[in-house]
């Protein structure tokens, strides 16, 4: 069986500075994937790549059998376009900062991708959304606006509204980076009931302890490679020199 995600050779340089040099990886359909690395390091960058928010320079990305070849993209922008936006469809981003839209409630973000990109009938989308409320837990939170919760149910609204465009991978970055230290743990006990549902997820994260909770592979990345890959044992038996010194740092800082 092939792997749901595959990257190949992918490369990204922001003007002269190299940002990923050559990033090659898979994930199997149902498995959570974290990318672990030092500020700088790439790994928010390859996220960014597998939803194309970042164009790679070089390489190959494959998802649910979509693939882009970015060196070999179609001359014609429509062509482009529609290969982009097939790759696109089959992932679901959260970001860092929530990006709910601030006029709209609760419900009516979740609905927006459904409704106005997939076209999927607005009761369709509506009883999804109240599905995957009760699930992110906030199923009375519906008609609130975002500027009447917390951050921590911001997010949690935040990932319910990728989880309603039914994507094949579900994209993470450093989903708690913006949260008030109290406010990470109910973000994190969602995205854990997620990799136990079987969602197949790639996080960026610099959580180590809930990384060894719910990885089924670990990437560490350093100077735009992936330096050591493998099981949770990355995080508890690192063999790289390079490894063992970030997460000597980061569990000195939690």
């Amino acid at each position: 069986m092939s792997a749901l995600v595959e990257v190949q050779r992918v490369e990204k340089a922001f003007g002269d500075h190299r940002v990923l040099r050559g990033v090659d990886f898979s994930a199997d359909e149902g498995t959570a994937t974290v990318l672990m690395g030092p500020s700088g390091s790439g790994k928010t960058t390859v996220l960014r790549s597998l939803n194309v928010l970042e164009t790679p320079d070089a390489g190959t990305i494959t998802i649910a059998g979509q693939t882009v070849d970015f060196d070999a993209l179609p001359e014609d922008k429509r062509a482009r376009r529609r290969e982009v936006a097939a790759l696109r469809a089959q992932s679901g981003m959260v970001f860092q900062s929530h990006n709910l839209f601030p006029h709209k409630t609760v419900l009516g973000n979740i609905i927006e991708g459904p409704v106005q990109v997939q076209h999927r009938s607005p009761e369709e989308a509506v009883a999804d959304a109240r599905r995957l409320l009760a699930q992110v837990g906030l199923a009375d939170r519906e008609d609130s606006y975002p500027s009447q919760l917390s951050g921590g149910q911001q997010q949690r609204v935040g990932i319910a509204r990728a989880l309603a465009l039914h994507p094949k991978v579900v994209l993470l970055d450093e989903p708690t980076s913006a949260l008030d230290p109290e406010l990470v743990g109910e973000v994190l006990a969602v995205i854990r009931d997620l990799a136990r549902a079987g969602w197949t997820l790639v996080i960026v994260t610099h959580e180590v302890r809930f990384a060894r909770d719910v990885a089924d592979q670990v990437l560490f990345l350093d100077g735009g490679v992936v330096v050591e890959r493998g099981g949770a044992e990355v995080l508890t038996d690192p063999q790289h020199e390079r490894t063992r010194q970030f997460l000597r740092r980061m569990l000195q800082a939690g």
